[in-house]
């Protein structure tokens, strides 16, 4: 009944993963290797989480 004020998943998500992406660039920059690999790999898993609950909205 009310479900406009639910709140959106994905776009929380969108900005956490769009963050890691950031912080992985400035990483990079830095030459730090080794935290943009771990970084990266954060972000990932959390695209990961948004496809699935997109794929849970399409079926």
């Amino acid at each position: 009944m009310f479900s406009f004020l639910k709140k959106n998943p994905v776009k929380k998500l969108t900005k956490e993963y769009e963050a890691k992406l950031e912080e992985a660039m400035y990483a990079q920059r830095k030459g730090d290797i080794r935290s943009y690999a771990m970084i990266t790999a954060e972000a990932e898993e959390i695209a990961s989480k948004i496809k699935e609950i997109e794929r849970g909205r399409q079926e």
